[in-house]
C-alpha cells in the first residue's frame, strides 16, 4: 500500500505536491479530539455533537473513530457517539488510557435513555463490553449491543461457530 501512495503522489505536478506537504504538517495542530465523545475534530466539539438535529438520548459506544465513520455511512445512527480509544487488554487496563469514566461521568449528567456499545466482536472487545455494562447497569439506562451475525451475501457452509451462534441468537421475526 505505501508503494501506490508514493507512486500516486510521484505522479502529482510539484505545487500540489507542496500544497499536500503543508497540509500534512498542520495535520497535528489542526486535528484533535472532541471535548464531548473524543471523536476527531477540528475546533472542539466534532460535527456530530455539534448536531442539535441529533437524539441526544442514544449514545453509541466505539472503540475508535474510523468506526464512527464506519456506523455514519449506514444513517441507521441518529445518536451521538462515545469514542473509548480502544478496548480492555487486561485486567489492568480497565481505566487507563480508555475514556471509560468520561464515558460514565458522561451518563450520569445527561439524559440518556439507551446507550449501544458497539465494539468489534473480539474477546477483547467482548470484555470491553460485559464491563461497560457492568458500570452501566445501576444508573437504570438501557444497554444493547450490535447485532452478530452473517454478512450480506455469504455463505452458511463457510461461516465459523461464533457467527453462527450470534445469527442464531440475533435472529428477529421476519
Amino acid at each position: 500500500m505505501a508503494e501506490r501512495l508514493v507512486l500516486y503522489l510521484w505522479k502529482y505536478d510539484q505545487e500540489k505536491l507542496d500544497d499536500f506537504s503543508e497540509t500534512l504538517k498542520e495535520l497535528k495542530s489542526r486535528i484533535s479530539f472532541c471535548k464531548e465523545c473524543f471523536n476527531i475534530s477540528e475546533n472542539g466539539l466534532c460535527s456530530i455533537c455539534r448536531d442539535l438535529k441529533r437524539d441526544r438520548s442514544l449514545i453509541c459506544v466505539v472503540e475508535e473513530p474510523l468506526d464512527v465513520i464506519a456506523i455514519e455511512k449506514t444513517r441507521q445512527m441518529r445518536g451521538l457517539y462515545h469514542v473509548l480509544g480502544g478496548t480492555i487488554n487486561a485486567p489492568a487496563d480497565k481505566n487507563n488510557a480508555l475514556k471509560i469514566n468520561e464515558l460514565i461521568s458522561r451518563l450520569k449528567k445527561n439524559p440518556v435513555k439507551e446507550v449501544i456499545i458497539a465494539s468489534n466482536p473480539t474477546t477483547e472487545g467482548e470484555a470491553t463490553a460485559l464491563y461497560l455494562a457492568r458500570l452501566i447497569r445501576p444508573l437504570n439506562i438501557k444497554i444493547t449491543r450490535l447485532a452478530r451475525g452473517l454478512p450480506t451475501g455469504g455463505d452458511i457452509e463457510y461461516a465459523d461457530e461464533a457467527t453462527l451462534t450470534g445469527s442464531i441468537e440475533g435472529r428477529k421475526e421476519i
